[in-house]
C-alpha cells in the first residue's frame, strides 16, 4: 500500500425534503499510470484523449495494490431498504461491477446482499463503504468499521474493496482514530484499500503526521460542471490520489439548463449521460445514483458517443466555485 494515514457530513448531506424527491432514489503501477497519461496534467482543465478507449469494463489502477476499480460507480444514496436490493441487481444486470455505500445510508447489508443474489463472482464487483463518526476510541471505531465488512460480506474471509472516512467535520482527532482504524483493517486484509470524502487540502496534508498509508487512495467529493473544485482535483492529481465524483448528475437541477440540452440533442443522448461522459472524460470515477431501472441502464450506455474539445469547454464554463455545490464543496484551508 501507499505508505503514509478522520470525518462528518455538512448539513446539506441529508434527506431532501418530500416535494425535492424524485423515485431516483504497487504504488509504481499507479504513478506510471499517471505519469503516462497526458490527461493528468494540471495545465488541462478539460480531457478528451483516452476517452475513446472507455469501455462499462474500464478500470482505473488503485495506487498502491494491484486492484482496479472500475471506472463507473453505482450510487445508493437515499435507495430505501426495500428497493436498495432490487436496484443493485439491475445495476449488475446492466454491467455496473462497482457500487458505492455508507454507514449513514444504512443500505450496506443490501449491497452486499445484492452480490451475493445475483451469482457475480465477489472478487469480481468493487464495494465501497464509509464510516461517518468515530467510535469514541480507536478500538471502538476500529469495531464499527469491522461491523460494516461483517454487513457487506459475512463469509470468512469477507472484505470491502474500499473503506472511506466520510467528512472531515468531526475534528482532527476523530479524523486520526477513524484512519488509524481503517489502517488497522488493511493490515487484517479486511479491507484493501482507503480513502476520504470532502477532504480539502489541508485536511489531506494534515494525516501525514500521523498515517502510515498516505495519500489516501481516494478522495470522494462533489463534481459536476456548476462544482469543478479545481484546487482539490489538481492537489489529487499531482498526489496520485483517485478522484470519485459524487452528484454527477446534479440531483436533476440542471437538466433543463440550455448549454446541457444542446449538447444532449447534438448527440442525441439524455443530459444524464452528458454529464456523466463529461465525468469520465475529466477522468473522475463517476457514481450515479437512481432507483428507476431504465435510468440505471441509461446511465451505463456511456460508450458509444464522445464529448468533443468544443462540448467539453462548454461544460467547463459553467463552472460556480462553491456556489454551485448542492452538497458541499471541500474547505481547502
Amino acid at each position: 500500500m501507499v505508505s503514509g494515514p478522520q470525518f462528518h457530513l455538512s448539513s446539506h448531506h441529508q434527506p431532501l425534503p418530500a416535494e425535492y424527491q424524485t423515485t431516483d432514489k504497487g504504488r509504481a503501477s499507479a504513478e506510471a499510470y499517471y505519469n503516462n497519461n497526458p490527461s493528468f496534467s494540471s495545465n488541462s482543465d478539460s480531457t478528451t484523449n483516452m476517452s475513446h478507449k472507455l469501455t462499462l469494463t474500464s478500470t482505473i489502477p488503485m495506487p498502491g495494490s494491484s486492484l482496479g476499480m472500475p471506472r463507473l460507480g453505482f450510487g445508493i444514496y437515499q435507495s430505501p431498504t426495500d428497493v436498495c436490493v432490487k436496484s443493485c441487481l439491475t445495476a449488475l444486470r446492466a454491467g455496473y461491477r462497482h457500487i458505492d455505500s455508507a454507514q449513514f445510508y444504512r443500505n450496506e447489508f443490501e449491497m452486499g446482499k445484492a452480490v451475493r443474489e445475483s451469482g457475480i463472482s465477489r472478487s469480481e464487483v468493487f464495494l465501497t463503504t464509509k464510516i461517518l463518526s468515530a467510535g469514541g476510541s480507536l478500538e471502538k471505531t476500529y469495531q464499527k468499521c469491522l461491523e460494516s465488512v461483517k454487513t457487506i460480506d459475512p463469509s470468512e474471509d469477507g472484505y470491502v474493496d474500499l473503506f472511506l472516512i466520510h467528512s472531515p467535520s468531526p475534528g482532527a482527532v476523530k479524523r486520526k482514530e477513524m484512519w488509524q482504524a481503517l489502517e488497522q483493517l488493511v493490515e487484517e486484509k479486511k479491507v484493501r484499500c482507503i480513502g476520504v470524502s470532502n477532504f480539502g487540502i489541508g485536511h489531506i496534508n494534515e494525516m501525514k503526521e500521523y498515517a502510515k498509508i498516505w495519500p489516501p487512495q481516494v478522495n470522494q467529493i462533489e463534481l459536476h460542471p456548476w462544482n469543478q473544485q479545481r484546487d482539490i482535483v489538481n492537489y489529487c492529481r499531482t498526489n496520485n490520489i483517485i478522484i470519485q465524483a459524487y452528484c454527477p448528475l446534479v440531483r436533476n437541477y440542471k437538466a433543463s439548463e440550455e448549454n446541457l440540452v444542446a449538447i444532449s440533442k447534438k448527440h442525441d443522448k439524455t443530459t444524464g449521460q452528458v454529464l456523466i461522459r463529461y465525468c469520465l472524460q475529466k477522468d473522475w470515477v463517476p457514481l450515479p445514483k437512481s432507483d428507476t431501472p431504465s435510468r440505471i441502464e441509461g446511465n451505463a450506455d456511456l460508450y458509444g458517443f464522445e464529448l468533443d474539445k468544443e462540448d467539453m469547454a462548454t461544460l467547463d464554463g459553467l463552472d460556480q466555485g462553491e456556489r454551485g455545490a448542492i452538497v458541499e464543496a471541500v474547505k481547502n484551508d
